[in-house]
């Protein structure tokens, strides 16, 4: 019976996961005006995509400019600082994948529907914190003239991301073995 049930788990995981993940991209494809399927209504009305983007970016410029660096935002994917180099926010730097595996994990447990919208919401909001961190970071990097060391700057927020991911895993699980009082239900 505990088989069935880990293998019913990975599968709800993995569709949840799919129609998160390739979702996107569908809604990256068909909001492309270059695209061959654009389609102009998810242009207009359901590209989240870009207001991810355009989220990140903002958040970013905000960011540093409390650091006092002047950065500008010159196209709707490119943020660049005053008298240096920039960083171009392709749809790989949104850290969807990420988002999509965290909202698969939460959808696919056990859990009153209203433990797993706020844990969504937050575990996502932590994550795009971290990717505003991220930008951020390069851009300092490049504005010192640092080399980012042993890896490229995907691969670094990969490894935080997924470390914060299993993280708020491991805090997930915990508070499903909590009552209301907070008292361990296995203890």
């Amino acid at each position: 019976m505990r088989d069935k049930n880990i293998w019913l788990y990975i599968l709800k995981f993995a569709i949840i996961f799919c129609i998160f993940y390739f979702g996107t991209l569908a809604v990256i494809g068909l909001s492309s005006p270059a695209g061959s399927y654009y389609s102009s209504f998810i242009d207009h009305h359901l590209d989240y995509v870009s207001w991810l983007r355009a989220s990140l970016m903002n958040a970013t410029k905000g960011l540093l400019h409390l650091m006092r660096y002047d950065t500008y935002i010159i196209s709707p994917s490119f943020l660049k600082l005053q008298y240096e180099g920039g960083i171009n926010v392709a749809y790989d730097c949104l850290g969807y994948g990420i988002i999509s595996f965290w909202i698969a994990f939460v959808i696919a447990n056990k859990g009153k529907w209203q433990k797993k919208i706020s844990w969504i919401f937050c575990g996502t909001f932590f994550l795009w914190c971290i990717n505003v961190l991220r930008l951020s970071l390069i851009l300092i990097f490049i504005k010192r003239k640092w080399n980012i060391p042993f890896f490229d700057q995907h691969t670094w927020f990969n490894i935080a991301a997924y470390f914060f991911i299993f993280l708020m895993i491991y805090f997930y699980d915990r508070s499903s073995l909590t009552t209301k009082s907070g008292i361990p239900k296995y203890s």
